[in-house]
């Protein structure tokens, strides 16, 4: 069922988008994005959800009611210029709009097989895979799992570590209440079984530069930080870093380890501060409390860069505190995890 937004502002009838001049028919309640795909468009496009920019495209004429804010993922300079979001584009007039159709990522389906679910939290399971080949990606993208055993169900997940030498690639899957396929993976052994990799997505990983970093992950959303981490250690990266890990409660950290191995090696600064927000008062935590926010004021650094994984209010809490702070939001890059449940097309 559609929501509220998208049933108000839809036009009476339909109307046409000319993308590069090419004329479309857009159907009421129906987005710029899936007008273009049904016309056979090779439209660019990867999360359909307004979290990756991948149909980012720019708006020459009309007008277009969108289904979310995308302050967050486009840069002021592209706001200024009209470029928005292809799949959160309701078109209410006709439109003319010019997209880069170069633009479309190599995407990819790899078979796999599970070869181990390693159990990080109460609710979040590490899917390692062994692909059938090599598929290439940036440390920080994602891509969509469809398990054999749950035809026609695919979910995105970051990749959780760089491009591996034997095709092994591993993602962290958190449990969402009534999940078809999360459940499947954090509740039941899958060893063995196939799956397919489509991928990689997104526009989300380490971009060249000098300027300290700011990592700010939620959750699952440790997992690309984890995987451009390692990829920037192998490339010999030596910026500063904090950061910043916000859970509920002890029992939800994880990938310590991993994080103290970085910080012992890194050439430069690393500053790493896990915060709770529901931690039981008196419990044996002699760390951080609150949310993880709070504590942006003293993480970022004069000309940081940020980067920012986990869910949508924590990104935008994130994203505003660190404009307060002078970041540049072209300097602000960030991966909202949503799940059907956080789209605003779902009633």
């Amino acid at each position: 069922m559609l929501s509220l937004v998208t049933r108000l502002f839809a036009p009476k009838g339909p109307v046409t988008a000319h993308i590069n001049a090419r004329p479309v028919a857009v159907a009421p309640k129906e987005t710029l994005l899936q007008a273009a795909l049904r016309e056979g468009i090779a439209f660019p496009h990867s999360c359909r959800v307004g979290g990756c920019a991948t149909c980012k495209c720019k708006l020459v004429s009309g007008k277009v009611r969108e289904l979310t804010q995308s302050g967050y993922i486009l840069s002021d300079e592209e706001l200024d210029q009209g470029y928005i979001l292809a799949c959160q584009a309701l078109p209410q007039t006709d439109v003319r709009i010019e997209v880069d159709l170069s633009a479309l990522p190599a995407r990819r389906q790899v078979g796999g097989r599970i070869v181990s679910q390693e159990r990080l939290t109460h609710d979040i399971v590490q899917l390692r895979v062994q692909l059938d080949e090599a598929l290439a990606y940036k440390a920080g993208q994602f891509a969509d799992l469809t398990l054999d055993s749950l035809p026609g169900v695919a979910r995105s997940y970051s990749f959780a570590t760089p491009v591996q030498p034997d095709a092994q690639v591993s993602f962290f899957v958190r449990k969402v209440p009534g999940g078809r396929f999360s459940t499947l993976v954090v509740d039941h052994d899958l060893s063995g079984q196939r799956l397919t990799v489509h991928g990689p997505g997104g526009d989300f990983w380490l971009r060249p530069a000098d300027a300290p970093l700011v990592l700010v992950a939620g959750g699952s959303g440790l997992a690309p930080m984890l995987a451009m981490l390692a990829d920037a250690r192998a490339q010999g990266v030596a910026r500063p870093v904090t950061l910043l890990f916000g859970a509920r409660l002890q029992a939800d950290l994880y990938g310590m380890e991993a994080i103290e191995a970085f910080a012992r090696g890194w050439p430069a600064p690393f500053r790493f501060v896990p915060v709770l927000s529901a931690e039981t008062p008196g419990s044996t935590w002699l760390g951080a409390r609150g949310l993880v926010t709070d504590f942006l004021p003293d993480a970022v650094l004069p000309g940081a860069h940020a980067y920012l994984c986990g869910p949508p209010p924590m990104v935008d809490s994130a994203r505003e505190a660190l404009l307060r702070q002078g970041v540049a939001a072209a300097d602000i890059h960030a991966d909202r995890f949503t799940t059907l449940y956080d789209r605003p097309q779902a009633a």
